[in-house]
Formats: C-alpha cells, sequence, structure tokens
C-alpha cells in the first residue's frame, strides 16, 4: 500500500484527498518509481480545485512532476537506484501522477537527475522552471542577445517568472520584471530583476504598435498582456509565450510581425523532445544560482497540496511550492 492524493469526480460530485492505494491499481508503465518531492504547478492547481477540465480520467492521482528514485524497471534505459525527474507527458491529467508515494512512468518520459540538483531542489525547479529554461533557449535560438537591450518577464513572482528571471539576470540581461505585487519587489530583485513595472500597464487594450522597449520578452500571462508585449518588442525583438494566466485569447494584430520582424515563438514543457529536455536541465545545472532555489521555494506535506492549491489558484503564492511525499 502507498498513500496517494486521489482526485474523484463520481455523480455526487468532486473530491479530493489522501488515500492508501494498492500498487495494483497503478497504470501500466515499464518504470516503478518513488517520487521523494514533488511541486505544484498552475495545471496542478486547476486540477486540485477543479476549477478547469484539466484531469481527463478519473478517479486521478495529480502530479504533473517528480523527483526521486527508481524502484523496479523494465526500461533499457533505467534500473533501481538511478535518480530521475519527471515533468509532464500528461501524467496527472490521463495518467495517474506524482503526489503520491509510488508512481509507474515510461522510462521515456523521464530525465536523469542532474547530480547538482537533489530531489528537493528539481522540484522547486519544477515545470515551471523547466518551462522558464525551455523560454530562455527560445530566445536564444531566435537570436536574442542581452546587449540588444532589455527583456520582459510577466507574472515575474509566479513559478516560471520567479525562475526566468534568475535565469536572465544570470546571463547578463537587464530585465524588467511585471508584477501585481509591488510588496514583493525586493524578492524579485534579489532574484536578478532591475526594475519592475505594475502589470496593469499590460492588462488593458491598447494600440497594435506602441513604443519600442523589449529586446525580449518571457511571458506567461497571455491575453491583452502578451499583446501589449508584442506592440512594445523592438524590431527583431522575440517573445516566448508559454502561460494563459490572464487568458487564452489573443486580442491582438500582426502589426508586430509584418511591420517589425518580431518573432513570437511557443514554449511547450508538456510534450517536449527528450533532447530539449537533456537541453534544459543541464542548462539549468549550471546557470541557476542554488541560494536562488531556496529564496523562491516554500515546502509543504502531501496533505497540505488540496489547502496550498487553492491559494496559488487565488494568486496568493509566491514563487514555487514543493510536496515532501514522504
Amino acid at each position: 500500500m502507498f498513500k496517494a492524493l486521489l482526485l474523484e469526480k463520481p455523480e455526487s460530485g468532486f473530491s479530493v484527498g489522501l488515500a492508501d492505494l494498492d500498487e495494483s491499481r497503478l497504470p501500466a508503465a515499464d518504470v516503478l518509481v518513488q517520487p521523494e518531492y514533488s511541486t505544484l504547478n498552475y495545471k496542478d492547481g486547476l486540477a486540485l480545485t477543479n476549477r478547469a477540465p484539466v484531469v481527463r480520467q478519473w478517479p486521478m492521482v495529480p502530479g504533473i512532476d517528480g523527483a526521486g528514485v527508481v524502484v523496479e524497471s523494465s526500461h533499457p534505459g533505467w534500473k533501481p537506484g538511478d535518480r530521475f525527474v519527471h515533468n509532464g507527458w500528461g501524467v496527472g491529467e490521463t495518467h495517474w501522477g506524482c503526489l503520491a508515494e509510488r508512481a509507474r512512468l515510461k522510462g521515456d518520459w523521464l530525465v536523469r537527475l542532474p547530480p547538482a540538483f537533489n530531489a528537493r531542489q528539481a522540484m522547486a525547479i519544477g515545470t515551471a522552471g523547466y518551462t522558464a529554461m525551455l523560454c530562455v533557449l527560445a530566445l536564444e535560438r531566435a537570436g536574442a542577445r542581452p546587449e540588444a537591450g532589455e527583456v520582459l518577464v510577466t507574472g515575474a513572482t509566479g513559478g516560471v517568472g520567479s525562475v526566468a528571471t534568475a535565469l536572465l539576470a544570470k546571463r547578463g540581461w537587464r530585465v524588467v520584471a511585471s508584477t501585481g505585487k509591488p510588496q514583493e519587489g525586493d524578492y524579485l530583485r534579489r532574484l536578478g530583476a532591475g526594475s519592475l513595472i505594475d502589470r496593469a500597464e499590460l492588462a488593458a487594450p491598447g494600440k497594435p504598435l506602441q513604443k519600442e522597449r523589449w529586446a525580449a520578452v518571457v511571458d506567461a500571462v497571455g491575453s491583452q498582456t502578451l499583446v501589449n508585449a508584442l506592440a512594445q518588442t523592438r524590431y527583431g525583438g522575440v517573445v516566448a509565450a508559454c502561460g494563459l494566466a490572464q487568458g487564452a485569447d489573443l486580442p491582438g494584430t500582426v502589426m508586430p510581425f509584418i511591420l517589425r520582424g518580431v518573432t513570437l515563438a511557443g514554449v511547450d514543457s508538456v510534450m517536449a523532445p527528450l533532447a530539449l529536455r537533456q537541453q534544459a536541465w543541464d542548462r539549468l545545472a549550471t546557470d541557476l544560482d542554488p541560494s536562488l532555489i531556496e529564496l523562491m521555494t516554500e515546502e509543504i506535506a502531501l496533505a497540505d497540496a488540496p489547502a496550498a492549491a487553492a491559494r496559488l489558484m487565488a494568486g496568493q503564492v509566491r514563487g514555487r511550492i514543493v510536496v515532501r511525499i514522504a
């Protein structure tokens, strides 16, 4: 038997709680793992609060991220005792996830935990931090360089934004952090932000083309915020889009693309190929200051995850939430 958070949705309604489960209930896959830590991402928050139809099979063990040790494996690339990190692949949506003492996952989904990180640190980074690194890689592939000017990070006190701020500052960028939490200014400056702007400046409709400001943008917000960020991006600049905290719509025009040559780079963390995942984690191991990981991290017990998810969806969480499984 093992403990897990279990989401259920019978006719009587949605429920979430700790349950004792038998390993025979785990879905089929070729690697049995023991997650030591998991985390709460935005998608986990949606699932745990039943705020959106994220879960597509019931009952469900949530937790799209996990880090820990392999227990059993029939996959040629993994053996008992190997250290792993997992992000995405529909886990917690269509396949039981890592907010549990046991999970059965596909070996092709797993990335080797870099020696620079322990399981807790890896989950302090989690999908949010891994996505932030994918955004940085997307900017670099498109030719964005720190000497070109300022980089805007939206949703800067969130998980993606916090890690993106730290990563970009380490690479020499002048980071402008957009946030609706001015009281978190000291936190963002410790991560490396050079200045802050109120998210309200970007959240309302604006002109199709605005004053050129950003050489690059990392956007986890979407909707009107992304449209305004595009309208303010300098000629030849790059915008990496990875989230939809404000909304999934894009109520803008083609003007930034056809008059300023702006690139909009979409960033997907869920189905990213293994080679790109490993590249992202290897870069995180060299580019992310371990002391900043601790600065942006709150640790909770597995039983506290539902309440923490409610705080996350209410915008009351700064940085990352790590869930201690054992």
